[in-house]
């Protein structure tokens, strides 16, 4: 590969001769010829383009071939670094691409504005929150600007699935230091969000150059959520060696997940906004080198890496849209390889989104709100997933078979939809055409709602026709229609259905049309981790054998069923089969203490059954899970030992009495004993405290809402629950 020791390449040179000289590649991707040729004329250029398409040369190559410095607008530190070091590279003068932002040293920034002014800058990546800077304002007005690139130029927009505010205010920063060309890019964006970022740029001028959306050699599958930690295990053993990306939605879940993997033999690690940005440099260092093979990471954050040979990307969690959806899996298979792309799908997870908008501006929840219903209909659909994520784009796939998506491979039941359409379709022109899917949905199944009063839709024809149905039946109904061309959404009005020409014609005169029959995610428990948060067994039959020999050995022993085991803990034995001793400790809840205890007549059954029905216990399916290492578990037994008081250990480990007393908890329930009765000797009258002994004694379960229910007048939560801890330490450890 050739490269230049020059900062700036010959302007006389064309630009695929410039891409030879510089970057030693022959042939340009796609459309990134005109855009250069766009940029280098000066004119304003909006670049969509999806994620592997190779926008980041759009503006590399102009920069090193024009005079003066581009500005780059980037959302991402850690991508700032990764286009620096990948333009570095490419060049023997380390000054020819820096970035200027809030993890440089004062010395260090003032080497960045020395080597911008002495000319060796060609590319200058700037963090939106560093551009308003006063002090950044005042040096770039003195210095030549070749151009202003934003790159995610889709945070501009409300409509975005990324917005940021700072990103609204960049045409006036970009006035206040002076008026030349201006080229956004960005990898996802509807017809909506297009609109919003040429309008706040202001360059309603702009050459527009949008390439296809379609990814094919990415194949689409959604899961439904059950035994989620389980089944990624399982993926990434089956993709041994491959790199990955996996998704969660919170920090916890990352860093857990993360664990996870690590515990069961897969080299992994976390990224997310909550790690100091040398450890998160780091992490992205190592994914990149390949010392490690997969990266987990949140979505809130996303992930600033530029490496072409990611083989899968997991989402744990569904996004909060399908821009999301798409940039994310839009990392896997950069390089024109394989990319596997598996999102685990629960209603449950669209709930906590919900939640998430709650206390935002009303406008702000209905575009959030309208977001997450069309990641609904993604997840839900049973068409083909690559042409509903084309549609959602303003793109068309002809025919109705990608075969490489789940419902392609694995196409669901057509069935003829004529009728149910004219149904539908009659109920929006009725309702003249002002209403979203909820209200259509209601009218049709004649479901009371206040909208309904409202509009007083019992009076209508269509009100109750789809009564022989369920709401989920004419949801499907409606996501098909509106990619079959019968019905627009209008985003501007957060969805509201409307009657195309196409759909007049059809009420018109009607002609055969199929849909396929939808999957119903509605009956799967989200059941999250094989880690004891209950959920269901993964061998009925197992499960049932360990509950009667639960029963046997607590007559036995004159206890409680759960006080020997939890039944969070049998469904993990139903899943991992742990045949020794040291096997059971590795289950959760299951302590060496209880292990020694009670552990040996479960471990022989497991044992028996393995070997009768021929289980075979791979690796990929004996999930091992985190033991709880936290550091403050060997702090608070020693101290407990000591009889100090309850407050003032908390205080020790800086945590607040309800996190002390989920330590104690998961102690206990790990099988080691604590005597906290001074604790509660101090404060609880021993009558009472004994009343609350014998109610768990005959308690069938350990749910602490029963004893809340019986004791909660007389005695607090805190106070209960420290009783059952004494309860679990005294008779079950």
């Amino acid at each position: 590969m050739q490269r230049t020791h020059q900062v700036m390449i010959n302007v006389d040179l064309t630009p695929r001769e410039a891409l030879e000289q510089f970057f030693g590649f022959s042939t340009f991707k796609g459309q990134q010829e005109a855009v250069i040729q766009s940029v280098l004329e000066g004119r304003n250029t909006f670049v969509i383009m999806p994620t592997g398409g190779g926008k980041s040369m759009c503006y590399q190559l102009p920069a090193l071939m024009s005079e003066g410095t581009a500005i780059v607008v980037s959302p991402l530190i850690a991508l700032m670094k990764n286009q620096v070091d990948a333009v570095r590279s490419f060049s023997s003068e380390t000054g020819v691409a820096h970035f200027l932002n809030s993890s440089l040293t004062r010395n260090e920034s003032l080497r960045v504005k020395k080597d911008i002014k002495d000319g060796r800058t060609k590319l200058l990546y700037v963090a939106p929150e560093s551009l308003t800077k006063k002090e950044n304002i005042e040096f770039l007005s003195d210095i030549r600007i070749s151009f202003f690139a934003i790159d995610e130029a889709h945070c501009i927009s409300e409509w975005g699935h990324d917005f940021r505010p700072e990103y609204r205010r960049l045409r006036t920063i970009f006035d206040e230091i002076k008026r030349v060309p201006v080229i956004a890019l960005t990898a996802t964006a509807t017809a909506k969000v297009q609109e919003d970022i040429l309008k706040n740029l202001d360059i309603p001028d702009a050459v527009v150059y949008k390439s296809s959306f379609n990814r094919p050699n990415l194949y689409y599958e959604v899961r439904p959520k059950q035994m989620v930690a389980r089944e990624i295990i399982r993926f990434v053993k089956q993709h041994e060696g491959r790199s990955g990306i996996i998704y969660c939605l919170s920090r916890k879940k990352v860093e857990e997940i993360a664990q996870l993997l690590v515990v069961n033999g897969i080299k992994a690690l976390p990224y997310h906004a909550g790690m100091d940005a040398a450890q998160r440099a780091d992490h992205q260092d190592q994914f990149l080198m390949e010392k490690v093979d997969v990266i987990v990471a949140t979505i809130a954050f996303g992930m600033g890496i530029d490496k072409p040979d990611v083989r899968f990307v997991v989402h744990h969690d569904i996004p909060k849209s399908l821009e999301s959806y798409y940039q994310e899996t839009g990392r896997g298979g950069r390089d024109g390889g394989e990319g596997k792309c598996v999102a685990f799908y629960s209603y449950k997870d669209i709930e906590k989104l919900e939640k998430f908008l709650q206390g935002k501006p009303v406008a702000e929840q209905e575009i959030g709100k309208q977001l997450l219903q069309d990641t609904v209909s993604y997840a839900e659909t049973s068409m083909c997933r690559r042409k509903f994520l084309l549609h959602y784009f303003g793109e068309q796939l002809p025919g109705d078979n990608c075969g490489s998506c789940d419902n392609c491979v694995n196409p669901r039941e057509a069935f003829d939809a004529t009728e149910d359409l004219g149904v539908l379709l009659e109920a929006i022109k009725e309702s003249k055409e002002r209403h979203r899917a909820k209200f259509i949905c209601d009218l049709l199944t004649s479901t009371e709602s206040a909208e309904m009063k409202t509009y007083k839709g019992a009076a209508l024809e269509s009100y109750g026709r789809g009564a022989d149905q369920e709401a989920h039946h004419w949801l499907a109904i409606m996501r098909q229609a509106v990619v079959g061309g019968f019905l627009h959404k209008d985003i501007e009005t957060y969805g509201i259905l409307t009657l195309t020409d196409q759909a007049k014609k059809f009420l018109k005169k009607p002609w055969k049309v199929e849909f396929v029959k939808e999957r119903d995610y509605s009956d799967f428990d989200e059941g999250d981790e094989p880690m004891g948060k209950g959920g269901a067994a993964a061998d009925e039959k197992l499960m049932a054998m360990l509950k009667d020999l639960r029963r046997t050995q607590a007559q036995k022993l004159k206890l409680q069923p759960w006080v020997l085991f939890g039944d969070p803990s049998l469904e993990e034995m139903t899943m991992r089969y742990p045949v020794t001793i040291e096997d059971l400790t590795q289950i959760t809840g299951v302590g060496p203490g209880k292990a020694q205890k009670y552990g040996k007549p479960f471990v022989d059954l497991i044992k028996r059954y393995v070997e009768e029905n021929d289980i075979e216990r791979a690796d990929e399916v004996v999930v091992r899970s985190v033991v709880n290492k936290s550091g403050n578990k060997v702090h608070i037994i020693q101290n407990i030992d000591k009889r100090l008081s309850l407050e003032s250990i908390a205080r020790s480990r800086n945590l607040s009495m309800v996190n002390l007393i989920a330590e104690l908890e998961s102690i206990v329930m790990s099988g080691t004993r604590l005597d906290i009765s001074y604790h509660l000797d101090e404060h609880m009258d021993p009558d009472l405290q004994e009343e609350v002994m014998d109610f768990l004694r005959d308690a069938e379960s350990d749910d602490l809402e029963a004893v809340i229910d019986e004791f909660g007048g007389d005695v607090s939560e805190e106070h209960l629950r420290l009783m059952r801890i004494r309860f679990l330490s005294e008779v079950a450890n």
